[in-house]
């Protein structure tokens, strides 16, 4: 998977010694910037924005989120307990299946309740009808597979075959429908709005029939809006006429693009050797740091890497054979104690960190590029990995 972002910005004079090794480096200033741009769009388009919690949850800077957004969407209860303790807003909850004990809480905390499919949400009719008599406000949407797959990858694309995502539009009935207040669709994964409008104009003839009777149509995430080529005054013509031609309420929930290039992880060369080619060992591991490296796979761009020279393998620590970062052009000599950094990891990266192998989890840092404020968040110790075991 080719990734669009690795803008250093004001990473590119931020001196990488002043934190600890592994660790995450948020800045601030540039988290505003993007946060401007979403809101700006929600201003012109006349549209609500939600962040993604899935993608961007450090709730440390919910204050910041909550200055310019309208609220965040969650994925099943821990997010939705997060979002009701530390962020602002709204709060609309999706997860492609909800364990029956946890629904309860679910409704009491949450604006807006999306089922993957009518059967789900026919089983919890129930306990819809025993919260709303107690008083809870809250509506319920339906998320729909288009049956229209623009993504790169197929694992990345919940339009692509057999897709578990959502309920297949052309199953849809009327019956379906009945106390549901909108619509959900996400298929998209770091894109533009050309594949934003090709889905909406393949969906639209096979909903317009419903759409007389919603309130709200919410367009999902995987919008690269703060990306500095997105077509953002289309997106907003677009959203304009999408309000205006079905009376709708209409939300995005970008998660990357509220955090895109906001942050960078700093490693250490531990050890370095040959086999073949140049190798280095360092404190940041693919498997347990930036698990998308794998999984995706793609490449992430390193901060100051040089144009030429022989490349060296960079790996992490832990013993799994395929825990390999890539192939890079190092800025520092591949000597033990060098620092160097992967950019745009705020998003995803910071959410899937694991400790597999006991590899320690990186700490948290805040720094503010226009103020030169640089404060440590967070740190985990051997009690992090520790305690989450038995």
């Amino acid at each position: 998977m080719e990734t669009q972002a690795g803008d250093p910005g004001a990473f590119a004079r931020f001196d990488l010694n002043l934190v600890d090794s592994p660790a995450f480096v948020i800045d601030a200033a540039r988290l505003r910037q993007n946060l401007r741009i979403l809101a700006d769009i929600r201003d012109r388009a006349g549209i609500k924005v939600l962040a993604a919690l899935k993608a961007f949850s450090m709730w440390s800077v919910a204050p910041l989120i909550g200055e310019y957004l309208d609220g965040v969407c969650t994925s099943g209860i821990y997010e939705t307990l997060l979002a009701a303790e530390r962020y602002d807003g709204e709060i609309a909850t999706y997860c492609a299946a909800y364990k029956p004990g946890d629904m309860d809480e679910i409704l009491r905390l949450s604006d807006h309740v999306i089922f993957n499919t009518p059967m789900q949400m026919e089983r919890a009719s129930d306990r819809i009808a025993r919260a709303r008599s107690r008083g809870e406000a809250f509506d319920i949407g339906l998320r729909i597979n288009p049956l229209h797959a623009e993504g790169e990858v197929p694992r990345y694309d919940p339009c692509a075959q057999f897709s578990r995502l959502g309920f297949p539009v052309d199953q849809l009935r009327e019956e379906h429908m009945e106390g549901v207040a909108g619509l959900h669709f996400h298929t998209l994964c770091e894109q533009d709005l050309g594949p934003l409008k090709r889905t909406w104009d393949a969906l639209l003839p096979q909903i317009e029939d419903f759409i007389p009777d919603l309130t709200w149509l919410n367009f999902g995430g995987g919008h690269h809006i703060t990306r500095a080529d997105y077509q953002r005054d289309e997106l907003v013509a677009f959203l304009i006429d999408v309000r205006n031609t079905t009376g709708c309420e209409i939300y995005l929930e970008p998660g990357e693009a509220v955090a895109l290039d906001a942050g960078i992880l700093v490693g250490t060369i531990l050890d370095a050797h040959w086999n073949g080619m140049p190798l280095a060992i360092t404190d940041i591991s693919a498997t347990c740091h930036m698990p998308d490296v794998i999984e995706a796979p793609y490449r992430p761009a390193m901060l100051g890497e040089a144009a030429g020279g022989e490349p060296t393998r960079l790996g992490g620590p832990s013993c799994l054979a395929g825990d390999v970062i890539g192939d890079y052009r190092l800025p520092v000599p591949a000597e033990p104690g060098e620092r160097i950094a992967f950019l745009d990891q705020a998003h995803y990266s910071m959410v899937k960190t694991n400790t597999f192998n006991g590899v320690p989890l990186p700490s948290i840092w805040l720094w503010d590029s226009d103020t030169g404020l640089l404060e440590k968040i967070r740190e985990f110790g051997y009690e992090t990995f520790r305690d989450r075991l038995s």
